[in-house]
C-alpha cells in the first residue's frame, strides 16, 4: 500500500502569505537547446497558480513508488485540493481503513477501484466491510532534486 506521511503526521495546510518567484515568459528546450535570447523577467504567485481552494489545500509527502507511472514517485510532495469534487479518472488521496493511499480513482455503476499507476502493485478494490473515503484530489506533485 502507498502510505502518505508529512513531516507531522499530519496533512500540513496551505498559509494565505503569498510566494512571489521571478519567471521568465519561454519555454525550455529539454532536447535541443534554444538560441539564446533576452528574456524580460515578471513576478508570478506561484501558489495562486498552483491553489484554487487555500482553505482546502494541503501538502502530503509521498512515501513508495506505486504511483510512478502517473509522474508521482517516492518522496515527492502532492498538492491536495478537498474542494474538488473527485471523478473518475482524477489522482486522489483516499483514507482507507484509517491510512492514506494515493491512487488514481476509478468508477463505475457505484463502484470504486483504487489504481495504482505501477504494473508490480495491485489495484486496491475495496470491500464491503472496509471503511474508504476520498479526501481530495491531487492537483500537483512536487520533486525536489538533490543541490
Amino acid at each position: 500500500m502507498n502510505k502518505l506521511i508529512s513531516i507531522h503526521t499530519q496533512p500540513v495546510p496551505i498559509s494565505k502569505a503569498q510566494h512571489l518567484i521571478n519567471v521568465l515568459p519561454a519555454r525550455v528546450a529539454a532536447g535541443f537547446p534554444s538560441p539564446a535570447e533576452d528574456h524580460a523577467v515578471q513576478r508570478v504567485d506561484l501558489m495562486a497558480q498552483l491553489i484554487k481552494h487555500p482553505q482546502a489545500t494541503f501538502l502530503l509527502r509521498v512515501r513508495g513508488e506505486s504511483m510512478k507511472e502517473a509522474g508521482i514517485f517516492d518522496n515527492d510532495v502532492v498538492l491536495v485540493d478537498r474542494a474538488i469534487t473527485p471523478r473518475s479518472g482524477h489522482v486522489v488521496i483516499a483514507m482507507l481503513d484509517g491510512e492514506f493511499v494515493c491512487k488514481t480513482l476509478w468508477q463505475r455503476a457505484g463502484r470504486i477501484k483504487l489504481k495504482a499507476a505501477n504494473v508490480t502493485y495491485p489495484d486496491i478494490i475495496p470491500t464491503d466491510s472496509q471503511t474508504v473515503e476520498i479526501w481530495g484530489v491531487v492537483v500537483a506533485s512536487i520533486k525536489q532534486f538533490a543541490v
